[in-house]
């Protein structure tokens, strides 16, 4: 996509322009004033992606405008990314430009970079992976000082690891984060760190047992940990699951149980619709947790039907939203049973229309 938005000298009108289309529909069920977290101007994105695009004998990273999407956009810079991502940019293609093995039917290339300043890079191809290409890489990961991953066809060959290390300071500690790649991380660190302090910030008066759906690698587990007597976290992806459970023991996050199940099996294992040996390992059983709150971070399609109606159980609820319009929806159904008792807009995606949202719900007296 063309980078012609980004505008770091009118960042506050874009965020408000922003807020002001989705807060009307928000005030309309109830919700408070929201806090607003600014994300910084410059260097705020530690993941993106690039195709790249091969002419003649000329390589460049290349984006799409969804308007012309048969068209590439050249990227010859990325001021969004971080430090670290916009360092490697120019030195990798330049390296991958002079040696035919790492060349050879490169599709897209991938950046996952952390606040602590560890990168991994994946190359993604239209042909099979060889010894060559391997020497080639490792050549290529020493000189870059990174991870490589290659990827093709029912193929992965790793140089080094598949994962790097992140570090997040909130409310004074320090939580330390495997981030593998193919695994969904908060793109915006120093917004992630604001909405883990929001997040510790509204329940600090809490108590009992937290529920946590679409759990992930544990990025809002290990802070809230803390906040709970236990925490019973869920996450269907296996390669984020095995992440969470490396993230527990790096915490030291003891009150922590990790299992990987969809909202949906977890919705039908607290009804008693059927059990699951995936909990069975839960000490003490499922049946004895006191589960006064419940977490919820959906994909974009926000809650299926079931995972409401599980919602409205719950005395309070902390939804983390990256869809407002959906949001807006599952609240609206959750209206009946709970109050809007927090908002707050977290600027994770700046110069985009995209908003991430957090909410905090309380149970209606009967």
């Amino acid at each position: 996509m063309s980078l012609s938005r980004f505008q770091p000298e009118h960042y506050e009108a874009l965020l408000a322009d922003k807020v002001a289309q989705h807060l009307p529909g928000l005030h309309h069920l109830g919700a408070p004033e929201p806090i607003v977290f600014e994300s910084p101007r410059e260097g705020f994105r530690l993941r993106a992606e690039f195709r790249v695009w091969h002419e003649g004998e000329d390589l460049f990273y290349a984006m799409f405008d969804p308007e012309a999407p048969k068209k590439p956009v050249a990227v010859d810079e990325f001021p969004i990314g971080s430090d670290t991502l916009q360092g490697l940019m120019p030195r990798l293609l330049d390296r991958v430009a002079v040696s035919e093995s790492l060349r050879k039917k490169l599709f897209q290339v991938e950046f996952l970079t952390t606040l602590s300043g560890e990168a991994l890079i994946s190359l993604i191809y239209h042909r099979p992976l060889d010894d060559a290409w391997e020497a080639e890489a490792k050549t290529l990961g020493e000189a870059l000082g990174v991870n490589i991953v290659g990827r093709s066809r029912k193929q992965k060959k790793v140089i080094g690891r598949d994962w790097v290390n992140e570090e997040l300071t909130v409310s004074g500690s320090t939580f330390h984060y495997r981030q593998p790649e193919q695994a969904f991380t908060q793109p915006n660190g120093r917004v992630n760190e604001m909405m883990l302090e929001w997040a510790l910030w509204q329940t600090a008066n809490f108590d009992g047992d937290l529920l946590e759906l679409y759990c992930g690698i544990g990025n809002f587990t290990l802070p809230l940990a803390r906040r709970f007597d236990r925490v019973l976290a869920t996450e269907v992806s296996k390669v984020a699951t095995a992440a969470a459970l490396a993230n527990q023991q790096t915490n030291d996050a003891s009150n922590v149980s990790f299992a990987r199940l969809s909202a949906e099996e977890m919705t039908d294992a607290l009804n008693g619709i059927r059990p699951f040996r995936r909990l069975a390992h839960l000490e003490p059983p499922l049946a004895d947790y006191r589960l006064d709150t419940l977490l919820v971070d959906p994909p974009r399609a926000g809650l299926d039907r079931a995972t409401l109606n599980l919602a409205a159980s719950f005395k309070n609820v902390i939804y983390i939203s990256c869809n407002p319009n959906t949001l807006r929806d599952n609240l609206q159904s959750l209206g009946a049973s709970h109050t809007i008792e927090a908002l707050a807009f977290f600027d994770q995606f700046p110069y985009t229309d995209h908003l991430e949202c957090g909410v905090v719900l309380k149970k209606r007296a009967s």
